[in-house]
């Protein structure tokens, strides 16, 4: 079957369009005919060997996929062959034509989602709404999104909406500022600019929710932007490096910094499962910024690291 390779860490270019056998699926497993695979910041990170964890060489990347149940192992229902499913992966595998999967990890994509937004939606959908849970934004509260024109915050800023929130979408440059705007957030600022900080508090004050995706100086930023009882969750890394935020200092000003959810692997599925029906129902929409061919995963890579892509990256193996 057709997959690409990770060789060793460093650029793009370290991804390898290759071969490699077909798996079977063992007992309580299912093989899927893949349609689309997800591409995550994280992994252009550990592609690098810069993410949380290390991958070890050689290696098919990815942890999302979406498409048709072909075969199933032992003590698996025969009713899901032929299923539309999505279904996150145990971190590697999805950049290939097959994949294998716990029966048990499988979601039905709903009536009316194509299989593209369904794979769009599934790892994003499922942090965005972990995150959403977590700082549970209500009605009026001014809420912060950071890499606002990123898959995770886009969803982000609509579930905030969708909660009565008045968002604020940050994204860096103007024409991803313009994009956000255009998306229907509150407010949009643009974080290259020095004075990012400074106009938000002109125009509302402060926030009451932040959304971290971006850490270094953007999040510490950020911080300085919450008002009394605001909440700060911190989530990603996008400058290389996370917002270390000191305990007391956090204390002393009355707001809360959480710098990790606890879950589970029944929680995640959960958030992915409320995801898909969000979309469903009409009331979440992924922005697929970038959709290239299997074998050209390095450019697919390569338009992530440059910041060029507006949403969600996915891989199209067998549209």
């Amino acid at each position: 079957m057709r997959v690409v390779w990770w060789t060793k860490p460093g650029g793009p270019e370290v991804l390898q369009p290759g071969e490699a056998d077909l798996p079977a699926p063992g007992r309580g497993e299912v093989l899927i005919d893949v349609e689309y695979a997800g591409i995550t910041f994280v992994e252009t990170q550990l592609r690098a060997g810069l993410g949380p964890f290390a991958w070890e060489p050689p290696l098919i990347p990815g942890n999302g996929v979406g498409g048709v149940v072909s075969r199933i192992g032992g003590a698996v229902d025969p009713a899901l062959v032929g299923a539309r499913v999505v279904s996150g992966l145990s971190g590697s595998g999805g950049y290939a034509e097959h994949a294998v999967v716990a029966a048990d990890r499988l979601l039905p994509v709903p009536d009316g989602v194509s299989m593209s937004d369904a794979v769009a939606v599934l790892a994003d959908g499922r942090t965005a709404m972990l995150l959403h849970r977590g700082a549970d934004p209500r009605q009026g509260e001014r809420v912060l999104v950071e890499a606002a024109a990123g898959g995770v915050g886009g969803l982000l800023a609509q579930l905030a909406a969708n909660a009565g929130a008045v968002v604020v979408a940050a994204a860096g440059g103007q024409r991803k500022t313009r994009l956000v705007r255009e998306a229907g957030s509150s407010h949009a600022v643009d974080y290259l600019d020095p004075q990012w900080t400074d106009q938000l508090r002109e125009r509302i004050g402060g926030v009451d929710v932040v959304y971290d995706g971006v850490g270094g100086d953007i999040g510490r930023a950020a911080f300085g932007l919450l008002a009394q009882g605001g909440r700060m969750l911190v989530h990603g890394m996008a400058s290389g490096v996370m917002t270390d935020i000191p305990a007391e200092e956090a204390e002393a000003r009355g707001v809360t910094v959480t710098g990790g959810l606890d879950v589970t692997p029944e929680t995640l599925h959960e958030c992915a499962r409320d995801a898909l029906a969000e979309v469903a129902a009409g009331r979440l929409r992924p922005r697929i910024g970038a959709i290239h061919p299997l074998e050209r995963a390095a450019d697919a890579h390569a338009a992530i690291d440059a910041r060029t892509v507006i949403g969600k990256t996915l891989l199209a193996v067998n549209p």
